[in-house]
């Protein structure tokens, strides 16, 4: 009995700060004070789940048990919200969340792409879905563009529901840029070429203030060849003259055509058609 006194003021607390569903490992809970000891008792009393060693779960309630897979929802509110993690859902998997989807991979789910800072217990979770991790290279601390959604996945709108959280992703002016990034090669074209013809409503401040705080010349160039090959209406609002596209021309593609006006080696199915047009004269 002294034992379930001494734990019981701290377990309120920890059920209050960890809605059901959700992740916290022992790090975590270390530092709200619970020891090793009170941790193997709360999973022996069923208030914690273990998911993998030094993971554990608060147990969903009795309507939702349907939902017992890990969802990579579940694990990103968690690394956001409860542990703190300066991570976003970004990338093409942000374009996705936002409804852009194109690419979809035979029998599964996409990988989900996240930005910033995970710990290592991720690669090892049981999730529904795997998880490509990048560094912030091209915008450092810059957190312009990320953005709070509640917006949920079809298969995951249940679950979401019962969390009091919202993601924090790329929004889709920035995802966009995130995407770009990961161009290393032609095949990266195709892709990236779908996404841009329905990118009609991006918002021109917005794209100016990430391209001004974009660390990459590559990206910058990238974006405008699509910009340019697409004409959206939000094009004309940009003005090029203020992003620096630094100096010489940039090898991308190998046996690529240099872009004319961003000077960057593309396929050649995206140099301007007149351009292309003219070689072909000569």
């Amino acid at each position: 009995m002294a034992m379930s006194h001494q734990k019981t003021p701290r377990l309120k607390p920890l059920l209050d700060r960890v809605p059901p569903g959700l992740l916290v490992d022992t790090q975590w809970l270390k530092g709200q004070g619970v020891d090793a000891k009170s941790i193997h008792n709360y999973v022996a009393r069923g208030w914690l789940e273990r998911v993998v060693r030094g993971v554990y779960r608060r147990p969903l309630p009795t309507e939702a048990r349907s939902l017992s897979a890990l969802s990579w929802e579940s694990v990103l509110l968690s690394l956001q919200w409860i542990m703190k993690y300066d991570v976003h859902l970004g990338g093409v998997s942000a374009l996705d969340l936002a409804g852009y989807a194109h690419y979809l991979p035979l029998g599964g789910t996409p990988p989900i792409h996240l930005y910033g800072d995970v710990p290592t217990w991720l690669k090892r979770l049981p999730s529904n879905a795997s998880f490509v991790v990048h560094r912030r290279n091209i915008f450092g601390d810059n957190q312009t563009g990320i953005v709070d959604s509640d917006r949920s996945t079809e298969a995951g709108s249940q679950a979401m529901s019962i969390w009091p959280y919202p993601l924090r992703v790329s929004s889709p002016e920035r995802g966009i840029l995130e995407a770009l990034d990961e161009v290393t090669d032609r095949s990266g074209f195709e892709p990236l070429d779908k996404w841009f013809e329905s990118l009609t409503m991006l918002r021109p401040r917005v794209l100016m203030a990430l391209l001004t705080a974009c660390r990459s010349v590559k990206v910058r160039r990238l974006f405008f060849v699509f910009a340019d090959r697409h004409g959206h209406a939000w094009r004309k609002h940009l003005d090029a003259g203020k992003i620096g596209f630094g100096s010489g021309p940039r090898a991308l593609v190998e046996g690529g055509r240099l872009h004319p006006s961003y000077r960057i080696y593309v396929p050649k199915d995206f140099i301007p058609r007149s351009e292309s047009e003219a070689d072909a004269d000569a």
